[in-house]
């Protein structure tokens, strides 16, 4: 299956107070996600149809600290809270893996309800490195469960994103990418810097500057 956006992350410092900017700012709300164990960190999800917003935080320092992720996560957010990383999802994870020779990772975590979902991942190391670069997901959930499907009271029925603006190397991204065609812009600094969503009012571009929250 083609290679479609799946999800931007959104680095923050305080995931509820993030989260009433973000509805300030953008008419969206989001909903509690879960904790990501072994990396330290946390989500909300801003679902957006077949795609979503993830804003996460580092929860757990210390445990972040002691994994390659978390502590690349925490490292970005220390920096600058804002967009952080893209993602992009299909069903064919491992032909993707193995052409980039990239490894595989498994997690999971509990929605609040219990529910627990699981996914693939491949590049995030690579993506927490150069943010110009997406890492790759595929779900172990039915597509009813996924994240993106999540019920939320937005001030308009978003309908996904439908592209994202990156600062980037042309041959470079489109050399990770294997051609594939996607909705990417270039342009700004290195890393992704736009999301554009298209909403029942109109397509709207979420953007820094971010909803930083001052400790």
């Amino acid at each position: 299956m083609a290679l479609r956006i799946d999800h931007v992350v959104w680095g923050v410092d305080d995931l509820d107070r993030a989260a009433e900017e973000v509805q300030e700012r953008f008419g969206l709300a989001s909903v509690p996600g879960g904790r990501h164990p072994g990396w330290g960190t946390a989500n909300r999800i801003v679902p957006l149809g077949d795609s979503y917003l993830e804003l996460l935080a580092v929860v757990d320092p210390d445990e972040a600290a002691a994994d390659p992720v978390g502590s690349g996560y925490a490292r970005h957010i220390r920096a600058a809270s804002g967009l952080m990383l893209w993602c992009l999802a299909n069903d064919g994870l491992d032909a993707v893996a193995a052409r980039l020779g990239l490894g595989i990772q498994a997690k999971s975590r509990v929605l609040p309800d219990g529910t627990r979902i699981g996914w693939r991942s491949a590049g995030l190391p690579s993506a927490l490195a150069n943010p110009s670069l997406p890492f790759f997901i595929e779900w172990d959930v039915a597509p009813e469960h996924h994240p993106g499907r999540m019920e939320a009271p937005h001030a308009a029925t978003p309908q996904g994103i439908v592209s994202v603006t990156v600062g980037a190397d042309p041959g470079e991204l489109s050399a990770w990418l294997g051609g594939a065609p996607l909705p990417v812009r270039l342009g700004g600094p290195p890393g992704v810097n736009v999301a554009t969503v298209a909403t029942s009012a109109g397509e709207m571009t979420i953007h820094d500057p971010s909803p930083r929250i001052a400790p």
